[in-house]
């Protein structure tokens, strides 16, 4: 589908664009920061006020991608325009939230070389695992400037889609938690954030399951696994 006719519609579709370019460079930076372990910054504050301004980000994630939330939306701002502002809101919220994000003081652990390569490998693998599973879905819908594709059709089989239902996800947990370098704020980032994918894939399956209907079912007896082979 093409983008919409007017300018200002096919400018918000690109600025949401942007913007969520920028959310995924924000979050990059974030994590990197917090490779340098925080002179001070109390855990129990800082774990409080982490997992609240996450949580902000997660509530939005969450209740704005349900269906009824979403038909809503549309009603709102036009059918083509209801994945852009989903991605505006999402990227303005964990830009707030990377940026808000308090210190805390500490260092977990340091892998030292060469066993520090294995866990820079086993990132660059989250990496490469999230743009392929990002590009069989197609990134332009996860950016926006395409609709969601219609009900009909079956889910993504292919890629790592045969091994986890959620391979992103799974990109995600290795990106954040093979790093070598675990402080202490690092150690928190992945921790809250896991906790709400964790919390989040039912919910969104149960979305999906009503989308595709029993062509998903079968893709779930299909592929067992969520997230994490063996795990979840």
């Amino acid at each position: 589908m093409a983008l919409p006719g007017s300018l200002l519609a096919r400018a918000y579709v690109i600025g949401g664009a942007l913007i969520f370019v920028v959310a995924l460079a924000t979050g990059t930076w974030r994590f990197v920061t917090l490779g340098t372990p925080a002179q001070e910054g109390p855990l129990v504050e800082g774990l409080l006020i982490n997992v609240l301004v996450f949580g902000a980000f997660g509530l939005h994630h969450s209740v704005l991608a349900r269906e009824p939330v979403k038909a809503r939306v549309s009603r709102l701002v036009s059918p083509p325009l209801e994945r852009p502002t989903y991605v505006w809101v999402a990227s303005l919220l964990f830009i707030a939230a990377c940026l808000a994000w308090r210190p805390i003081a500490g260092v977990v652990y340091r892998i030292p070389t060469p066993w520090a390569w294995l866990a820079g490998a086993l990132q660059l693998a989250g990496g490469v695992l999230t743009l392929d599973a990002a590009r069989r879905i197609d990134i332009r819908v996860l950016a926006g400037l395409r609709p969601e594709p219609s009900q009909e059709g079956d889910p993504v089989a292919r890629g790592a889609y045969r091994f986890v239902r959620h391979p992103i996800y799974l990109g995600w947990v290795l990106l954040v938690w093979a790093a070598s370098d675990m402080t202490t704020g690092r150690l928190v980032f992945a921790a809250v954030s896991t906790a709400y994918l964790v919390v989040a894939v039912p919910f969104e399956e149960r979305s999906l399951r009503r989308r595709f209907g029993p062509p998903y079912d079968a893709y779930r007896r299909q592929v067992r696994w969520r997230i994490l082979p063996g795990l979840y």
